[in-house]
C-alpha cells in the first residue's frame, strides 16, 4: 500500500480553498495543517511560478488577510468579557481586575497593528514626512534662499566682470 502524503499538483478548487481561508483572515500556516492541504512550500512555489495566474489571486487573498487583522482589532479591544474575574475570598466578596486577560488583549491587538502596518504600509502604516522632499519643502519665512540667490549673483557678476 503506498503511502498518501500532501497533494503537490496544483489544482484551482485547491488554490481557491487557499486563498478563501486566507482571506478569511487565516495564516498559510494554519491552513497548510488542515487535511488535504500542501505543505507551505508548495504553495509558495505555485505563488512564485505563477502556476495558472495563482500569484495575483494570492495577493488579493493577503491583502484582504490584512484588512481582516485590523478589523478583528476592534473586537479584540471592544471585548471586556474576561476583563474581571470573580473572586474567591470569602472575606473579600465581589470582583477583581484579570490582568492577565487584558494583557493578552494587548497583545493581541499590537500584533496585528504592527502586521497591518508593515503589510499594507500604505494602508496602515505611521506617514513619515521628510522635510524638503518634492512634496514637503522647508519653509523660508527668513528669506534666507532669496538672500543666498541674490549673493550667488552677486558673485557671478562680479566673475563675469573681473
Amino acid at each position: 500500500m503506498a503511502d498518501i502524503g500532501r497533494p503537490s499538483i496544483y489544482t484551482p478548487e485547491l488554490a481557491e480553498r487557499i486563498c478563501l481561508e486566507m482571506a478569511k483572515g487565516r495564516s498559510l500556516r494554519a491552513i497548510c495543517q488542515d487535511e488535504g492541504m500542501p505543505a507551505r512550500s508548495t504553495v509558495h512555489l505555485w505563488e512564485v511560478n505563477n502556476v495558472d495566474g495563482f500569484s495575483d489571486r494570492y495577493a488579493r487573498a493577503q491583502f484582504i488577510r490584512v484588512l481582516e487583522m485590523a478589523d478583528e482589532t476592534l473586537d479584540i479591544a471592544d471585548n471586556a468579557s474576561n476583563d474581571w474575574m470573580a473572586t474567591n475570598d470569602p472575606e473579600n466578596s465581589g470582583f477583581k481586575l484579570n490582568g492577565e486577560a487584558v494583557a493578552r488583549s494587548r497583545l493581541r491587538v499590537d500584533t496585528r497593528k504592527w502586521m497591518t502596518s508593515k503589510l499594507a504600509p500604505k494602508l496602515f502604516g505611521d506617514k513619515l514626512t521628510h522635510a524638503n522632499d518634492p512634496e514637503n519643502p522647508l519653509p523660508d519665512g527668513s528669506g534666507a534662499v532669496d538672500k543666498l540667490a541674490a549673493a550667488l549673483d552677486r558673485l557671478s557678476s562680479r566673475q563675469s566682470a573681473g
